[in-house]
């Protein structure tokens, strides 16, 4: 047996890694998926831009983003289920906009949504994007200046551009259930306390964890930190993880580029809803096939909906670099917290004092 130099070991580690990097996985999804979410987001900047408000017109595109959860079910069950995470996402938002004005309950508040929307996604067992869009709606809305009179009209903003999303889903829908049957609703899985409760109760601790850190350290946008954190944690192993981790790092390195290339072009409101539709086209095309390269065109479509009615208020620059030191802090956050997640001896002691806690059964 001959024994491997640390070169070699060196080797065939980077090797590996490559091919983690480098995998494409296969996908049947139609491009009429793609199409309809794009419009989705895009068509409320387009009213926006009509009316000369593209700031509603990006409230409501995030509501658009309810259009994710559609799930490949029959027509009843897709459009009740829509309709119900429409309702979570204008919730987190309200939830967040509320924050804006308790500075000091914005940890707290974020890594609570976080948690119990995680806890309902791991109850209905939910796929992807799980819990993703309902926190980074909240934490958008907590760091959105304002005044309390505004939060209606933000919130009902919102609403509408998620039951836009319900009906471009349910035109979507009525072509699609013609060309593949729907699958058939799966039977509830009984639920169990790692999975749905600690599970949960970790990723909301970590995700409120990342905040602190991004607070504490006096970042201008952190709200994009925990948002980061969450994307990374979610991984269903800890290679899971590893790979969303040095996926969205270096995906969000090249998104940078080509966010100073795309921003740095004459953009009016019009022009920013055709680049978000395009983006948001080619991000559903890749994100089933390959998550870092959809990451490249994530970070242009998230700095233009979070940034774009401020566009030129401060140097270009600032903004890119900003963003990638978020996206890098709620990355490294999020890999410390997947590796807690996959431990047997932290899940053991954490599991165990979380059960002592948990009020008890009365007897029979």
């Amino acid at each position: 047996m001959t024994t491997r130099s640390p070169l070699q070991r060196v080797q065939d580690l980077v090797r590996a890694e490559w091919r983690h990097l480098t995998t494409f996985s296969p996908s049947t999804r139609r491009w009429q998926m793609p199409f309809a979410a794009a419009l989705a987001s895009g068509l409320p900047l387009m009213v926006g831009a009509w009316f000369g408000h593209l700031e509603y017109g990006l409230i409501s595109s995030i509501g658009g983003l309810a259009f994710l959860h559609l799930p490949n079910t029959p027509m009843s069950h897709r459009m009740v289920w829509l309709m119900a995470c429409a309702f979570g996402l204008a919730a987190s938002y309200a939830l967040g906009l509320m924050t804006h004005f308790l500075p000091l309950a914005r940890v707290g508040v974020l890594a609570l949504i976080a948690m119990l929307v995680t806890m309902v996604c791991r109850f209905y067992r939910v796929g992807p994007p799980g819990s993703l869009f309902f926190v980074m709606a909240a934490a958008i809305g907590a760091y959105t200046p304002g005044t309390i009179e505004q939060i209606p009209l933000r919130v009902g903003l919102l609403t509408m551009g998620a039951l836009l999303a319900s009906l471009i889903a349910f035109c979507y829908s009525l072509y699609i259930l013609r060309l593949q049957a729907p699958e058939p609703v799966a039977p509830p899985q009984p639920p169990s306390f790692d999975f749905v409760v600690f599970d949960a109760v970790m990723i909301g601790a970590f995700v409120g964890l990342s905040l602190a850190i991004a607070q504490a350290l006096q970042l201008d946008r952190p709200y994009w930190v925990p948002v980061s954190c969450l994307a990374v944690i979610q991984g269903v192993s800890l290679r899971a993880v590893w790979n969303r981790q040095i996926q969205r790092v270096l995906g969000t390195a090249a998104g940078m580029l080509l966010a100073w290339g795309l921003l740095g072009l004459p953009l009016d409101p019009w022009r920013i809803a055709l680049l978000v539709i395009l983006l948001a086209f080619v991000i559903e095309t890749l994100v089933v096939r390959h998550y870092g390269l959809a990451v490249i065109f994530i970070t242009p479509l998230t700095i233009l909906l979070a940034e774009a009615a401020t566009l030129g208020h401060a140097p270009l620059a600032e903004l890119i670099q900003s963003r990638f030191i978020d996206t890098l802090l709620g990355c490294v956050v999020g890999l410390v917290g997947g590796i807690c997640l996959h431990s047997a001896r932290f899940r053991a002691v954490a599991g165990g004092a979380l059960r002592r806690l948990m009020p008890r059964r009365p007897p029979a």
